[in-house]
């Protein structure tokens, strides 16, 4: 069974991170030195769907309690963001004329 593959769209990376199907961007960074990094990759899948990947890297502080807060605030933090880009994504109802 061989597998045609779909021709590279204009923000594809063209490299070995294209694999099965799937195209991959250039990473765009962002760097804090000393507080954090967060690197982002929009990919295609096989299906033809577009989705976001960030990865994120925080420093946290050396006391549990404060880094334990810090993780919830976080994570509190990626699902507005989740949320935010789910309802983005939904088509607007049309006005009556």
């Amino acid at each position: 069974m061989t597998r045609r593959p779909a021709g590279h769209t204009e923000w594809c990376g063209r490299d070995h991170r294209c694999n099965l199907g799937e195209h991959r961007s250039d990473p765009i960074m962002v760097d804090l030195p000393g507080h954090g990094r967060a690197v982002l990759v929009r990919v295609r899948t096989a299906a033809g769907r577009d989705h976001a990947e960030i990865r994120l890297r925080v420093a946290l502080a050396p006391a549990e309690p404060a880094a334990r807060r810090q993780l919830a605030g976080l994570l509190a933090d990626v699902r507005q963001a989740v949320t935010r880009a789910a309802i983005a994504a939904q088509p607007r109802p049309r006005r009556a004329a």
